[in-house]
């Protein structure tokens, strides 16, 4: 990419590849709306003055309009994210009755919120469902293109772990790495034994897309002929493993069935190595000029 640009509260993995990076602001930091998955917008009210002196909208409009200065197609004008809101209103049928004033007063409004439904819809299909009560199709097993084999006689599971969210971008940044500093390789003892493993000794990961290496853990949580880790961790990085399958009607990726071998390694590889120096390189503090 010629130009990378992030705008985000933390400096996430992609940040590490952005020629430009623009600090986010918290919901502590900026007015504005959220909507759950109860169709309920809410509003987000600012208790203090962002870090960084702007609010996240701001900092789009300001982008954008030096981005389309004197072309005529930004000249974005708001000062304040009622604006915005009443914009959304005026091009989301669903919206269309939605204002701040109103937000204020009810304190929150299920969408559908127009005409007919003036102060939202807390019920939907009451009397019907838009393509009846449901559609069931009955599908024959289609197994995965992925098999173990000579080279590849293992199956790696990948998964979560309570402590860390997703790949850690906030959670690796707190006390939570005190349970969970690193990911490791669970492997059955029997596995282990085979390939002269021990507790606490570097691994390599191999499958057909790629390889890593982690720390491994002998334990009888996983069966023989399977081995199991998390995504946590950025300088582990399981997609490195995990192939491109995915389910045929679902299109999900298929990051829970990966053909894998495991041996004995002397530490991090090459590209690991490469990454950490590349991440701490990108996050250097540099003192203003």
């Amino acid at each position: 990419m010629e130009c990378v640009i992030v705008h985000d509260l933390f400096l996430n993995e992609t940040a590490n590849y952005a020629h430009v990076f623009f600090p986010g602001s918290s919901f502590l930091e900026k007015n504005g709306t959220f909507t759950n998955a109860e169709r309920r917008i809410n509003r987000v009210r600012k208790v203090m003055a962002p870090k960084q002196g702007h609010e996240d909208w701001e900092v789009t409009q300001m982008f954008a309009n030096a981005m389309l200065g004197g072309t005529g197609l930004a000249e974005w004008t708001y000062t304040h994210p009622s604006q915005i809101m009443d914009e959304i209103a005026m091009t989301t049928p669903s919206f269309a009755g939605v204002t701040y004033e109103k937000l204020e007063t009810m304190g929150s409004i299920q969408w559908p919120c127009n005409d007919a439904a003036p102060e939202g819809t807390p019920l939907m299909h009451i009397d019907g469902f838009v393509r009846g009560k449901g559609k069931f199709i009955r599908t024959e097993y289609v197994a995965t293109d992925e098999k173990t084999g000579p080279r590849f006689p293992l199956l790696l599971t990948t998964g979560r772990i309570l402590s860390q969210y997703n790949v850690g971008a906030q959670t690796r940044r707190t006390a939570n790495v005190v349970w969970h500093d690193q990911d490791v390789l669970e492997i059955n003892p029997h596995d282990a034994e085979n390939r002269g493993i021990k507790d606490g000794d570097w691994v390599r990961l191999a499958s057909r897309s790629g390889d890593t290496t982690l720390r491994a853990t002998l334990t009888d949580r996983v069966s023989a002929g399977v081995v199991y880790t998390t995504f946590h961790h950025p300088d582990t990085q399981a997609n490195v493993i995990t192939t491109d399958f995915s389910d045929w009607a679902t299109n999900c990726p298929e990051y829970k069935v990966t053909a894998v071998q495991i041996s004995p390694s002397n530490g991090p590889s090459e590209w690991q190595e490469e990454y950490n120096a590349q991440a701490a390189l990108s996050r250097r503090i540099l003192a203003a000029e």
